[in-house]
């Protein structure tokens, strides 16, 4: 055990990892969102594309685990219910695709879509019109295809939130609660897929401890009274780390 987790720190750019899931958990903290969005980008640039989605969901899916008794109490379980059941179907999509994905595509890709919600969540776009549940089932199909193929399922799901006339609180909750249910869905497609390997999974466990410290630090810090600030912090933070994974850094 001891060897594995030398082997898992002395992975080259474990530093910049380690400082990725710290950002990431703080970002988590904060809006209940945004763990792919700032990790992946940087990730990317390190570790192959099944790897750095194996960290990802390894950390998490443990790390948010203390805020999901009160998620489960503030948000919207059916709808996120229904969510879920649309992840099932998608997410075996994704990860045939992530398999076919070069490297360089696949950090190009997290890091555009990444920018495109965050410029979507900037501009204020909202759906006016009324939301079925048919479309909330398509809405996490289309997630679990982003999942599976990219880490990223929750930008159609944050869109949907916050189309809806609701409370930051419920947002929150009800967005943390479906990537934690996602997450269990991709982790036992890869397990089915064989893609959870020791040293992968080595590598994301000794990322959750730093994780798990800024996602209870960041919940912490969260004041709905100042929601503007929180969420423009974490808009900062998501951009950098986009722009860093784009190609023409080189």
């Amino acid at each position: 055990m001891l060897t594995a987790i030398q082997t898992a720190v002395a992975t080259d750019g474990f530093a910049w990892l380690a400082a990725a899931a710290i950002l990431a958990g703080l970002v988590r903290g904060f809006t209940g969102f945004g763990t792919a969005m700032v990790y992946l980008p940087i990730a990317g640039q390190i570790l192959p594309p099944v790897q750095a989605l194996v960290t990802l969901i390894l950390m998490d899916f443990i790390g948010p685990m203390p805020a999901v008794p009160r998620a489960i109490r503030e948000g919207h379980t059916r709808d996120v219910l229904r969510l879920v059941t649309g992840v099932l179907v998608g997410a075996p999509i994704g990860v045939g695709i992530l398999l076919l994905l070069p490297p360089d595509v696949f950090r190009t890709g997290v890091s555009l879509i990444s920018l495109a919600l965050l410029a979507a969540l900037v501009s204020g776009i909202r759906y006016r019109g009324t939301v079925s549940r048919p479309m909330i089932y398509g809405i996490g199909g289309i997630s679990g295809i982003l999942h599976g193929a990219a880490g990223l399922p929750g930008p159609p799901v944050i869109l949907l939130y916050m189309a809806r006339p609701l409370p930051v609180e419920v947002i929150r909750a009800s967005v943390l609660l479906f990537l934690f249910l996602a997450d269990i869905l991709v982790m036992a497609i890869f397990g089915l897929r064989g893609l959870l390997d020791g040293p992968s999974l080595m590598l994301g466990l000794c990322l959750v401890p730093a994780y798990l410290l800024a996602v209870m630090l960041g919940a912490r810090l969260f004041d709905p009274r100042h929601a503007t600030l929180y969420r423009w912090a974490a808009y900062t933070i998501i951009a950098a780390s986009a722009l860093s994974g784009l190609p023409f850094w080189g």
